[in-house]
This record gives C-alpha cells, structure tokens and sequence, in this order.
C-alpha cells in the first residue's frame, strides 16, 4: 500500500512545501493537488516549487481535465514537469467539475476525457499527435521519452470501464469499503475484457481523514460527502436512482440535497452541508482513533486498493501528517 497526500490550493506556499517534505520523510510517496484554476492557486506552480525540495515524492494534478487548457499546453507542462522531477510526474484526468462548472459551464464527455488522456500521453512521450481538425499536428521537440502514468477518476459506468480499458490507475474519492469494491470490480472486469494485462493497474481511494475525537472529525470532514454528491447528483440524472446502474448505497444520501455552491467547493464552513448524516461521514472518510485508521485500510488494501490519498484540507494538517507517520504507515510496510 501507497500512502499519498492532497492539497487543494488555499494553504501558503512555504508551508505546502514544509508538508510535502515532512510527509516525504515519513514514507508518503505521492503529493497531488487539485486542479481548480479560479478556485485555487495554480497547482503547477506549487508543484514545481515542491519538486525542488524533494528527491523522492511523485506529484500530479487530482485531477485536471481537457477543458481548461488547449491540450499542447498541458502537455508541454506536464513534459517540463517530467524534466524538472526527473521523472516524477503523473496526471490524474477527470471530465472537469469544479473548474469548468465555476466557469459556468458543463463537465466533458468521457469519449473527450480519453482522447485527451492519449493525446496528452502521446505528446509528453515525443509522439507525432494530432488532436484537432483546426490544428497542425503537434510534436514536442525537446520530449525525452517519458511514459507519464495516467490515472481516471470515476464513479459512473462509462467512466469506470474507461479507466480500467486505458488507464494506469482509477481515482475513486471515498473510502467506503463496499463502494470502492463496486467501483473497482466494474473497473477491473472492464480492462480483462478488453485484453488488458492489469498485473501493474492502480486503484487510489482518496478521502479525508481525521485522528481523533470523532465529534471533531465529523465537524471536520462533513465537507466531504457534499463535495462527491455532486458527482452522483450528474450520475443520478442521468441513469435514474432505482439501483439498476448506480447502486442505491451511493444516491440515496443525495435525497435532501439542495444545490451546490462551488464559490465553497471542498469547504468545511460551507452552508450546502445540511443534507449529510453522521453514517455517511463515517463510512466516506477514515476518523477516530489511528486503530480504526489501520483497519480501514487494510480491508480497503484487501480490496485491491494500491495507494490510499489522504485529502489533507480539514485543519491540523501537520499533525495528520506525524500521526501516519508514527502510527499508520508502520503497519504497511
């Protein structure tokens, strides 16, 4: 098992680089941020300022998308990235919900999501792309090769056989245990399907946690479950909430939902939060005492999970960070 951290883009930039190296020592191996443009401070930036004060920790975007950047763009960031770590870049791809939806506009299609994950790939390796009728086709000239790991995030049906059809990794944001099976099944089976050696495949469950007190916890990571609700709101719209496709564990928690702010994406002060009980809090996140934290995930690892990212945005991030350190980590190594 992996163990990860994200930020979200709001912590000062000297204290970001404090925590990666913190986590870095205590065996952390990722370091991934969410890529929300207006919402948050640039995460390339921050990225390659942390870069250069690690050895070891790989970093990426969790997640970008195609629709914020002209696509050789992004590849030629995340090539220069690639150059800069000396190969510790990854992308993590979504269709683009906070950063396109604060914009006022709708997420991509998962068929986009794919040509961008292979077009991206494909220019960061030094590959001859094309990618848009109106464009020439492009080749980085200064490309030195690099096979740049590509994770998908997913919940619904297409995207989850995406992931597991032509993906590295699937991203799934929770970490409850029969839902992040569900997932991974309807991943996995879709990449046997299609021919695909999964021997090397990674499934990251990325949540936040909380060691403690489990009233705080609650307080604090409350956020959460509102934040993947609008996710399964999309999915229940789209394919109905009797069951049949997207399981009634996932949509039922959604039922007293009423709207989304996203000027207060992945806030815990947030005023959307009403709707969450105190079981679904529990069983999306990882709280109370380091414990409950080891056998979470190891019943998460017995699952087929790789990598378990923490969301390190819920306050007392140092302190999260040392916990792992001391009591968690030693378990998985």
């Amino acid at each position: 098992m992996e163990f990860a951290i994200t930020f979200k883009g709001d912590i000062d930039p000297k204290r970001t680089v404090a925590l990666v190296k913190q986590a870095e020592v205590a065996g952390f191996k990722y370091a991934w941020f969410f890529d929300s443009h207006v919402l948050w401070r640039d995460c390339y930036a921050t990225m390659a300022m942390c870069i250069e004060h690690t050895e070891h920790m790989r970093f990426g975007p969790c997640v970008t998308n195609p629709g914020v950047r002209d696509w050789s763009v992004a590849a030629s960031m995340f090539a220069t990235l690639a150059l800069q770590s000396g190969g510790r870049i990854d992308m993590g791809v979504g269709r683009g919900d906070s950063s396109r939806r604060v914009l006022g506009r709708k997420p991509l299609n998962v068929e986009t999501m794919v040509e961008f994950c292979n077009a991206v790939k494909g220019m960061v390796r030094g590959d001859e792309v094309s990618y848009d009728e109106e464009t020439a086709t492009v080749k980085i000239p200064w490309a030195t090769g690099y096979e740049m790991p590509v994770w998908i995030a997913a919940y619904g049906p297409k995207a989850l056989a995406a992931a597991g059809e032509s993906s590295d990794g699937l991203i799934i944001q929770l970490a409850d245990t029969w839902l992040v099976k569900w997932f991974t099944d309807q991943a996995l089976e879709a990449g046997k399907s299609a021919g695909r050696d999964l021997s090397k495949f990674q499934v990251m469950s990325a949540a936040p946690v909380w060691v403690g007190d489990m009233k705080r916890a609650r307080e604090q990571t409350r956020w959460f479950p509102a934040m993947v609700g609008n996710h399964v709101a999309d999915l229940v719209m789209r394919y109905g909430k009797e069951g049949q496709v997207i399981p009634q564990r996932l949509t039922n928690y959604i039922e007293g939902r009423k709207g989304y702010d996203y000027r207060h994406h992945a806030d815990k002060d947030a005023d959307h939060l009403g709707f969450i009980t105190e079981d679904i809090i529990d069983s999306f996140g990882i709280l109370g005492p380091v414990e409950a934290h080891v056998e979470k995930i190891k019943e998460l690892e017995s699952l087929g999970v790789t990598q378990f990212n923490i969301y390190l945005m819920c306050g007392e991030e140092e302190r999260i960070v040392a916990e792992y350190a001391e009591h968690v980590l030693p378990h998985f190594k």
